[in-house]
C-alpha cells in the first residue's frame, strides 16, 4: 500500500519552510551561488525564500494545495540556474573528485525528482 501522498506533503512542506527560512537566516551562502546574469540578487534570495515558505505552508492547505504546488515546481525551474551555477564554482574550485563536486554534480538531477514529488504528493 505505501506511505500515503500526506505524509509526503508534511515532508515536503517542512524541507521547503526550513530552506526557505534559511534564505533569510543566511543569505550569503545563496547570495553566492546566484548567476551573474540574474539581477537583485539579494532581492531575489529573499523572494525565492518567500516563496519557498510560502509554497511550503501553502501544500498543507487544501484550498491552497494545487496553486502551491505549481508554484514550488515553477519555483524548482527557476533556481536551476543557480544549482547549474554552484556545480560550476564547486568544480571550478576543487575539481571533478571533491565531495562537494560530487554532491552537487548529483544534486542537479535531484532537482527533477524533487519537482516530480511535489506532483506526486499534491498534484495527482
Amino acid at each position: 500500500m505505501g506511505i500515503s501522498p500526506g505524509i509526503h506533503r508534511y515532508v515536503i512542506a517542512a524541507a521547503f519552510f526550513t530552506i526557505g527560512i534559511l534564505h533569510f537566516v543566511r543569505p550569503q551562502f545563496f547570495l553566492r551561488i546566484v548567476p551573474d546574469f540574474i539581477p537583485y540578487h539579494l532581492a531575489m534570495v529573499y523572494i525565492s525564500g518567500a516563496a519557498e515558505v510560502l509554497g511550503g505552508i501553502g501544500i498543507l492547505v487544501t484550498q491552497t494545495r494545487t496553486w502551491a504546488a505549481w508554484g514550488l515546481i515553477l519555483l524548482l525551474v527557476a533556481v536551476f540556474p543557480a544549482n547549474i551555477n554552484m556545480t560550476v564554482m564547486s568544480v571550478q574550485e576543487s575539481g571533478y573528485t571533491s565531495w562537494y563536486s560530487v554532491a552537487t554534480i548529483l544534486r542537479l538531477p535531484l532537482q527533477f525528482v524533487l519537482m516530480y514529488w511535489v506532483y506526486w504528493a499534491c498534484l495527482r
